[in-house]
């Protein structure tokens, strides 16, 4: 017999399914590693020269930047200052100037979100390969692993059904109202293939097209982003996209149920809303 507590307990969960792949869990966590690096070794290249410009030259010579990060004075004393398309802002303490007013830090960004934490461009460039090139292997790895396995298919390339009803799924997480399936919901669906292949090509290439020696191999880079300055722009603008995504994601994840999240990210079992039939393929 079992007890009317253990019966209604019972009844509130889903079915347990196999999810995620041993593949896409290795790469997820790659990828989150490399990403934390790659991010912050990224400013430490970026503090070199904390501006952004259109085009192919840069220079004091040239009115060109979009964004120019760096420290003034004033009648008041040194001041950080942002420019960006023109509008400048006071970020004093956050970019252009910070730390304390003893040892104030004269750079783009802080050194508590730099690799190293102090000035060394030679080791952000060393790590920022590193992790790059980590960070293109997983890519290719779990690319293929997907194609094999159905994963693309299945659960990234969105499908007419799924443009149908996204207007539906982005208001139902508007009202933080989450459905646990085995597959992968139409907003979700959109928003992984756009990092996968909008985001995550874009700022391997805008990388390459910053080397010297694929300038040489592949010219051809420079002109599809317009030149070095223009590919470093994009570059440092997908990474913000990067970013603004693995907040929300973050946040997503919190709002869903993180336990069950995470073990669907680790050992690849999820627990489905109740009422959920396992799909074919699933496992109980």
């Amino acid at each position: 017999m079992t007890h009317n507590g253990e019966g209604l307990e019972q009844k509130s969960k889903g079915p347990l399914v196999y999810r995620q792949s041993i593949w896409t869990r290795l790469t997820h966590w790659t990828w989150a590693i490399c990403l934390f690096f790659l991010l912050l070794s990224g400013l430490q290249i970026f503090n070199a020269h904390p501006a952004l410009y259109i085009g192919q030259q840069s220079g004091f010579e040239f009115d060109n930047a979009v964004l120019r990060i760096g420290a003034v004075n004033t009648p008041e004393g040194p001041r950080g200052q942002t420019t960006v398309f023109g509008q400048t802002f006071d970020t004093t303490g956050v970019l252009g100037m910070s730390g304390s007013a003893e040892a104030p830090q004269y750079t783009g960004f802080p050194g508590a979100v730099t690799i190293p934490s102090f000035r060394d461009l030679a080791t952000g460039r060393v790590v920022h390969f590193f992790f790059g090139w980590i960070f293109v292997a997983a890519l290719f790895i779990w690319f293929l692993a997907s194609v094999i396995n159905g994963h693309l298919r299945r659960d990234i390339i969105p499908k007419g059904q799924d443009i149908a009803g996204l207007p539906a799924d982005m208001a139902d997480h508007a009202r933080f109202r989450f459905q646990h399936r085995r597959r992968y919901s139409p907003l979700q669906k959109l928003s992984y293939f756009t990092v996968f292949f909008v985001l995550f090509p874009l700022i391997v290439l805008t990388g390459l097209t910053m080397s010297p020696g694929m300038n040489a191999t592949a010219p051809w880079l420079l002109d599809l982003f317009g030149g070095r300055q223009t590919a470093r722009t994009i570059h440092f603008a997908v990474m913000v996209l990067l970013v603004l995504f693995f907040i929300v994601h973050v946040i997503m994840v919190v709002l869903a149920g993180p336990l069950n999240e995470l073990r669907s990210m680790i050992t690849g079992w999820y627990r489905t809303s109740p009422g959920t039939a396992a799909e074919q393929g699933d496992r109980p």
